[in-house]
């Protein structure tokens, strides 16, 4: 019994190898798809303009998998594909499995490193942002400006790896608005600062993580604030440069107060003058006063300097 048993396995075998070697021939000999390579493109690009982005996805992977591509055109197709699951599908799990395949198969593309950072974003979007943390820290999407610097002092507080010492909260403190830095006066209220801070830092890291340093209404934002800022340290500059307290003397604050007293008078309810105060009394005020005032002249002699060179017009009538 075992010789012929033997003997049908053999013959198993060998029409399985057969069989085998015929598929292998066959799928070797694939045909050649029925439309052109651009026409296949051109197609998945008029669905996806059209918003058919289920179609187009199939179209695109019809011409990721049928067409000879360079590896640098496979990942670019794979890249477009997991942009239709992110951005018009909002299929996270699709879009992180072709951001995945460009990062292993395709890891020296122009798009690698893009692809890398939009995979914390889905891992964000799927609520794994311990996930996301991680890819983040391994691949470092961070850039070097975007790592936070630790100030010296005691650590006050950690986040994941990342230290927060007291030099940073009184260097967070030391930016705010002087109304509001004057309020954090107790320990308690420093507490609850670094607690607001620390959930501020959080938020920023999941934003960063699910991209929205991308977003347009974000960057619309921050170029806005940037301008803001800029235009506000161009003034402060231009009017300490203009206006230095030490160029003046104390005759050139009296001539002030002379040419101003009423400024100074005390008044009754109706608005009468009662007496005017002396100099001596309101010098301080005046002082002030004095030093504002050469600001604003220097303030409007820059705005006229700048809108005279750039040719500035403006068509009041036409605001309405």
């Amino acid at each position: 019994m075992i010789g012929p048993l033997r003997y049908r396995l053999r013959w198993v075998c060998l029409i399985g190898m057969f069989l085998s070697a015929l598929l292998f021939a066959g799928c070797g000999r694939r045909s050649a798809p029925a439309i052109p390579a651009h026409k296949q493109r051109q197609l998945a690009t008029v669905l996806y303009n059209q918003r058919l982005y289920p179609q187009a996805i199939r179209a695109y992977e019809a011409y990721l998998n049928n067409y000879p591509l360079s590896p640098e055109e496979q990942a670019g197709v794979c890249f477009q594909i997991a942009s239709i699951y992110f951005d018009k599908l909002h299929d996270y799990e699709n879009a992180l499995a072709y951001y995945l395949r460009i990062t292993e198969l395709y890891p020296e593309s122009k798009v690698a490193g893009e692809a890398k950072r939009q995979m914390v974003a889905c891992l964000e979007r799927l609520k794994r942002s311990t996930d996301a943390r991680q890819v983040m820290e391994e691949t470092a999407a961070l850039s070097d400006k975007q790592k936070p610097h630790s100030q010296p002092g005691a650590v006050v507080a950690r986040i994941g790896n990342r230290e927060i010492t007291l030099g940073d909260l009184n260097f967070e403190i030391s930016h705010l608005p002087p109304t509001v830095r004057e309020q954090l006066n107790t320990p308690e209220k420093k507490r609850q600062f670094l607690r607001d801070y620390i959930v501020q830092e959080l938020l920023y890291d999941s934003a960063l993580r699910q991209g929205l340093d991308r977003d347009p209404e974000v960057r619309a934002g921050v170029l806005q604030a940037e301008k803001a800022l800029m235009a506000q340290k161009l003034l402060e500059k231009e009017l300490k440069n203009a206006v230095r307290p030490e160029q003046y003397t104390d005759a050139d604050v009296q001539m002030y107060y002379q040419a101003n007293k009423e400024r100074y008078a005390e008044r009754d309810k109706k608005g009468n003058v009662i007496r005017i105060r002396p100099f001596s009394e309101v010098a301080d005020q005046v002082a002030k006063d004095f030093i504002q005032e050469k600001q604003q002249q220097a303030y409007q002699a820059m705005l006229d300097r700048l809108m005279r060179a750039e040719n500035v017009v403006i068509y009041d009538d036409r605001v309405r």
